[in-house]
């Protein structure tokens, strides 16, 4: 009796979060393991699953959706299933995958890539069917998308009456909603600059490689071209050397535009090669383990600006700020302090601060 007295007056005598089960999370990451974005994702969420005290596994699907769906099926069936469980609408696996999960009390959220129209209608049909859905957060990928073309213009200069200028332009892999909205973005902006002229559209389907075998037929099949307009860094730099090997100069006679901030297009915009640079979306991972930290404690996502939040994460980056992140390298998420963050004893008025500012102060 006094032995089991004794373990519980030192478990009442340790902090709450000592004894207390982390908040167990797996996140399906739909890259490869060795993408630049995608590790620079995932260790964003590491940092803050540390900081928060939360319970995180990341699984790659190695950009092939039969990897997330098979590993989102053995999540389901295992004896110790996790909280929660973050997903992307890549190649649009996120109907299959919330189906899969009925009955199997994980809680689902997604990132990055929302779900299409026709797929919110369908389930919302059904909405009912997919109670443990609880949320998503997105970020402004068709913001984005036209901010880049109206940089390139602006950075270009103005064209003189009746004179146009050429772009070619560089998307990701077509069923991928994150994509279609940057193009989106795009329409927009040339709807606004009829002056123009949208001489191709691609899909790099966000590969260096690829997007670098493109350009070279593009940029000797429209050798006026001027502006390139990529929905990646990794196109970007693929173009680039194409651009390079044809005898142009990025940032001189071709300006380049791209998106995510991998260390060679950071210093790609340092050097002045690549003109325009937008960045920040790789912190919405992070962002949304504050967001279910704060819902394991029963917070209402609804007085926060959830549970769906559409967050102005993209930013055009300067080269100072460049220099900040490549400074900051895989330490970025350390100077973030996720727990600050959470909405846990701040006011009914209180909303997510989140930026890229966050990591940049």
């Amino acid at each position: 009796m006094f032995k089991v007295l004794c373990k519980w007056v030192i478990c009442l005598s340790l902090p709450f979060w000592a004894v207390a089960q982390a908040t167990s999370v797996v996140f399906l990451n739909p890259g490869n393991s060795t993408e630049t974005f995608w590790v620079s994702y995932s260790r964003f969420m590491q940092a803050a699953a540390r900081d928060l005290g939360m319970d995180l596994q990341i699984l790659y699907g190695e950009r092939n959706p039969q990897n997330s769906l098979d590993q989102a099926r053995e999540l389901f069936q295992r004896a110790q299933k996790p909280d929660y469980l973050i997903l992307v609408n890549e190649q649009y696996v996120a109907p299959q995958i919330l189906r899969m999960s009925q009955g199997s009390g994980v809680k689902l959220f997604i990132v990055n890539s929302p779900l299409t129209e026709d797929q919110r209608a369908l389930i919302r049909q059904s909405r009912s069917s997919y109670s443990d859905w609880i949320g998503s957060m997105m970020s402004n990928d068709e913001e984005a998308g036209y901010r880049m073309l109206k940089e390139l213009l602006r950075q270009h200069g103005p064209l003189p009456a009746g004179q146009t200028i050429d772009l070619l332009a560089f998307s990701g892999v077509k069923v991928t909603p994150a994509a279609q909205l940057r193009e989106q973005g795009l329409h927009r902006a040339l709807a606004e600059n009829p002056q123009v002229r949208l001489r191709q559209l691609v899909y790099g389907e966000w590969n260096r490689q690829r997007a670098h075998e493109q350009a070279q037929q593009l940029l000797q099949r429209y050798p006026q071209t001027q502006l390139i307009w990529s929905a990646n860094d990794e196109m970007a730099l693929g173009a680039m050397q194409a651009a390079r090997e044809l005898g142009r100069k990025p940032g001189r006679d071709l300006l380049f535009s791209g998106l995510n901030s991998s260390p060679e297009a950071l210093q790609a915009l340092i050097d002045g090669e690549l003109s325009v640079l937008m960045a920040g979306h790789f912190t919405s991972g992070g962002w949304a383990l504050v967001a279910l930290h704060d819902d394991a404690l029963g917070l209402d996502a609804r007085r926060l600006g959830g549970p769906d939040w559409h967050l102005s994460l993209f930013q055009s980056l300067t080269r100072d700020q460049a220099r900040q992140l490549m400074r900051l390298g895989d330490q970025v998420g350390a100077r973030v302090d996720f727990r600050g963050l959470s909405a846990q004893g701040k006011p009914d008025s209180y909303r997510y601060p989140f930026s890229l500012q966050l990591l940049l102060h």
